[in-house]
């Protein structure tokens, strides 16, 4: 059995601004992880979350994107530099992506 890692990512339906997000970024961005990993899956259901930043509520309507990977530092530093390039397409001040150690039975 080889050790894996579940990394949750919440994907926002809005920019910070408050405008929509195209479709179109969340299907890339879903894509990407297919062709990276041959396997994902996409919870519709809208997350709901509040936060404060800098003096700023936000208030934030997301989907969340599951992948169970090989738990290797090459997949961990992957996951990190798509954090940078999630915050530069969803145009966030910060992107959730959180992990845990998982046993698949």
């Amino acid at each position: 059995m080889s050790l894996r890692r579940r990394y949750e990512i919440l994907l926002p339906l809005q920019f910070n601004d408050g405008r929509e997000v195209p479709e179109s970024l969340m299907t890339k961005t879903v894509e990407d992880l297919e062709t990276r990993f041959r396997a994902d899956s996409w919870e519709s259901q809208v997350i709901r979350g509040r936060w404060h930043h800098q003096g700023i509520d936000f208030r934030d309507n997301s989907n969340r994107l599951v992948m169970d990977v090989d738990d290797t530092q090459e997949n961990r530093a992957f996951f990190l530099e798509l954090k940078e390039t999630l915050q530069e397409r969803f145009q966030q001040v910060e992107i959730w992506i959180t992990t845990h150690s998982i046993e698949v039975l």
